[in-house]
């Protein structure tokens, strides 16, 4: 089952959304989008506090918490979680899977670690990458600005034997462009990886979802921008998936 998933990027307590992960500007209150998203349909929910590892700064777990109470469907949290006790604290506040990107890179083994603690299908490793020559893209960490050198076909492979049960994995040249997702990095990820792929990066139009969910292998597609300023409604772009035979989300619960 293919699933549509909004991202909301939290900065100083308020979703914000840029280009290429660079100017960045203040968009929504998180609480008040998050239930306007389970309203319209999505079928997961994301949280990324973008500015927690940059700025070495612990998450908004008070603000993680209210928006858990008002979500009746699986919802996401990463962003500045670097320990086990992170991912409990993310956990027992009602998040349902946390996404762990720069702490993967710095310590692997919390992905195994919170695998084996919490559960595989919990434990979800997202990346950051740019495309560095032909069907080659490259690890990113520190908010797409320091090329780890890292290829991200190898380390979607060790995320998953390391026990990650999906990967999110972000275009860095694609995000907020809307020209489309990058579909020759997720056909590549997904022949070598069997675990679900969350696309992430270049959704502008309801064309694009079909594209990356039936040739780009995807088992998600997750938007900010076209969601939160309302190019594309979600309720509308699931009607037009089914129209396209691809069956998402909660048609079929």
């Amino acid at each position: 089952m293919k699933r549509i998933i909004p991202c909301m990027d939290v900065d100083n307590r308020k979703v914000v959304k840029g280009k290429k992960f660079l100017d960045v500007v203040e968009v929504a209150d998180p609480l008040e989008l998050a239930k306007k998203y389970v309203a319209d349909g999505a079928d997961e929910l994301v949280f990324y506090d973008i500015s927690a590892s940059t700025k070495n700064r612990g998450m908004f777990l008070d603000l993680i918490e209210e928006i858990a109470k008002e979500v009746a469907i699986p919802f996401i949290v990463g962003g500045g979680i670097r320990t086990i006790d992170d991912v409990e604290k993310i956990l027992s506040i009602g998040g349902d899977k946390v996404s762990i990107n720069s702490a993967a890179l710095l310590n692997p083994e919390l992905i195994r670690e919170a695998a084996e603690k919490f559960g595989s299908e919990r434990i979800m490793l997202s990346m950051d990458v740019k495309k560095t020559g032909p069907g080659k893209w490259s690890v990113f960490a520190k908010g797409g600005m320091e090329d780890t050198v890292l290829d991200a076909i190898e380390w979607a492979k060790q995320g998953e034997q390391l026990g990650a049960g999906e990967l999110v994995v972000n275009s860095i040249d694609e995000d907020g462009v809307k020209d489309g997702y990058d579909i020759e990095l997720y056909k590549a990820m997904a022949a070598a990886v069997s675990i679900p792929i969350v696309a992430s990066g270049g959704a502008g139009k309801p064309d694009h979802f079909v594209d990356v969910l039936t040739e780009g292998k995807a088992s998600a597609a997750l938007a900010a921008s076209v969601f939160h300023f309302e190019e594309i409604h979600i309720g509308e772009l699931k009607t037009y998936l089914k129209e396209q035979k691809q069956v998402v989300g909660n048609e079929l619960r």
